[in-house]
């Protein structure tokens, strides 16, 4: 299926929503998407070229994914939190030919564009790039492809332990239009998707999971529910409001809504929601557990990767018997192998493969892309695990040194490099410390230079300087000081012994 089927059976159904009553119809929303992908057939873009969306969750985002999903060509979600130079890195590598922006981040994001050399800009809020759009919006008739419609492909960027993130490639097959791909039909079958869908999107639609699950649900029929930036009270009564029936959060959202009072807390009507699912980060099983006494049995936990390689999943009551659990093997054939790529049992641990999906690469770094499989073709994301005798997978372990804060993946490495370059830093190493409501909080520990007094002005002053070059939520919430940071021979910081040294000082 795909949206023009349902803007054909049901042109004024709801397709984009927003809290305050913006709407975008189905009828709207493929008027629009097809009145944009030509105004990008005619500036030259080809199936096969590159474009890059960089939009709060507003309708828009929408209208430009499917533009690019429906004439073939591979489309980069940005994350807006970025400063001008991180964008304009994923530019460059990701050779986007226009950039989507809006008056929020217009500034910044032209200038960005300006540095990469991208050779178009649209802002979605300046009448003379979108007027065409609201044009399309607004009217009655159907719009005809100037183009030949066939499935495009988005192309998300992972942060790899060289701390530049690397874009997820995957060849174009050139699908006819309407022709899901095996991670859109998974998720419609696996979680119910259908026209009678409702779904609450609390995340920005930068990150691969609410990214897939919209484009998902929208080829179902179902309705979005767009949150511009998550609250916790206003997350529920939005369920109430708008009978939502499908949701997805990370467990720092579970915790924010479990320390609301009592009274809002049971004041809303939840009783429209079938599914609730979490990824992003292990969920405390304690903060599960209420959240299962809460709402009953509509939790749901998958774990899986940007690079779409493998699935797990695991249903509410399955968790119950089988705490801690990701779940089995829904989308992909899972494999557990040792430090040589061979299968180990039951029970053994080891590095988590998957194979049976078609095969990813890293843009640009065909080294990275061999380092994520092994001698039989399988894949990994580099987490650490075991199954059981039931085939559920349980992590023992993740990507090495990834910190995963508040649902978001962050990598040390690009931290590291930016601190070390400061004048009063001798040494850094960034760790992740547990945080009672993020699950880990980014750290730095720093080996001052000879004479730089390590004190609250110079944790003060190091947190700022990183502010200034990298999104902050990347940046350190706290700074700890080490007179002498050991390194091995080969001159590799030895991660483990530093975060477990510091961990352990900083309960004290």
């Amino acid at each position: 299926m795909h949206i023009h089927d349902h803007a054909r059976a049901r042109p004024d159904s709801a397709a984009v929503m927003l809290a305050g009553g913006e709407r975008l119809s189905f009828g709207a929303l493929d008027r629009a998407s097809t009145a944009f992908a030509n105004s990008l057939h005619a500036r030259g873009l080809r199936s096969g070229d590159v474009i890059a969306i960089l939009l709060e969750n507003r309708p828009e985002y929408l209208v430009a994914a499917w533009a690019a999903q429906r004439m073939g060509l591979y489309w980069v979600p940005v994350n807006w939190h970025l400063k001008a130079d991180e964008v304009a890195y994923i530019l460059s590598d990701s050779e986007a030919q226009l950039l989507v922006a809006s008056a929020v981040n217009a500034p910044m994001a032209r200038a960005a564009a300006a540095q990469a050399g991208c050779a178009a800009f649209v802002n979605v809020d300046e009448p003379a790039d979108w007027h065409g759009i609201t044009k399309a919006i607004e009217s009655a008739t159907d719009i005809t492809s100037e183009f030949e419609p066939v499935e495009g492909q988005v192309m998300f960027y992972s942060s790899g332990t060289t701390g530049r993130p690397k874009g997820i490639k995957r060849a174009l097959d050139h699908r006819p239009l309407g022709t899901p791909s095996p991670i859109d039909e998974f998720l419609r079958q696996f979680y119910r998707f259908s026209d009678a869908t409702v779904y609450l999107s609390p995340a920005p639609l930068y990150h691969a999971a609410p990214l897939n699950w919209a484009m998902a649900i929208l080829r179902a029929g179902g309705a979005l529910l767009l949150m511009p930036q998550f609250d916790a009270a206003e997350a529920l009564k939005l369920i109430g409001a708008f009978r939502v029936t499908h949701a997805q959060f990370v467990p720092t959202m579970f915790v924010r809504m479990l320390r609301l009072d009592k009274e809002t807390r049971s004041a809303v009507d939840l009783s429209s929601l079938q599914i609730a699912a979490h990824a992003g980060a292990p969920c405390p099983p304690e903060v599960k557990r209420q959240m299962l006494e809460w709402w009953g049995p509509v939790i749901h936990e998958y774990y899986g990767g940007s690079e779409a390689n493998g699935v797990t999943a695991i249903t509410p009551e399955e968790w119950l018997r089988k705490p801690g659990s990701v779940g089995r093997a829904v989308l992909g054939q899972l494999h557990i192998a040792d430090e040589h790529g061979e299968p180990l049992s039951a029970g053994e641990t080891g590095t988590v493969y998957f194979s049976g999906l078609p095969p990813f690469r890293y843009h640009r770094d065909e080294a990275k892309t061999l380092s994520a499989y092994n001698q039989h073709g399988w894949s990994t994301l580099g987490d650490i695990g075991h199954v059981d005798d039931e085939g559920f997978l349980f992590l023992t372990d993740r990507k090495a040194f990834m910190i995963i804060s508040g649902g978001v993946n962050i990598y040390p490495l690009e931290i590291e490099n930016l601190l070390v370059g400061h004048p009063a830093v001798g040494d850094v190493a960034v760790i992740g410390a547990p945080h009672a409501e993020f699950g880990e909080e980014v750290v730095a520990v720093v080996q001052p230079r000879e004479g730089v007094i390590p004190d609250d002005a110079l944790a003060a002053s190091l947190i700022t300087y990183c502010r200034e070059h990298l999104a902050n939520y990347k940046c350190p919430r706290r700074v700890q000081f080490d007179p002498d940071l050991p390194r091995m021979p080969n001159g590799k910081l030895l991660k483990r012994l530093i975060r477990d040294r510091h961990v352990a000082a900083s309960k004290h």
